[in-house]
């Protein structure tokens, strides 16, 4: 069985990638996610530490709310990947983004 998120698919827009992770807005919730580059479920405490810096780098460039780190991985449990959603709600919507 093979896994989306390590197959990276190009599907929607992407933010950021590095040799630990990349993120991109979330088919599913339409919200940033960051995906670790390890197939596995519990990165350590270096590697997490980088992938919410990240994200929430992202968040500051592109959008404009207040997020909060969700990584409970409902769909995927098996590989660690973490959403940034608005504290204000609009789950499943898009969420207000800067201009450019």
């Amino acid at each position: 069985m093979t896994c989306e998120l390590c197959e990276a698919s190009r599907l929607t827009e992407w933010f950021y990638e590095d040799d630990i992770c990349w993120i991109a807005e979330c088919e599913a919730c339409c919200v940033p996610m960051v995906v670790w580059r390890v197939h596995d479920a519990a990165p350590d405490q270096e590697a997490k530490a980088h992938m919410h810096a990240r994200l929430a780098a992202v968040v500051g460039e592109f959008f404009e709310y207040e997020h909060y780190v969700d990584d409970n991985m409902r769909q995927i449990p098996e590989h660690y990947h973490a959403h940034a959603r608005s504290r204000a709600g609009w789950f499943g919507q898009p969420v207000p983004r800067k201009a450019r």
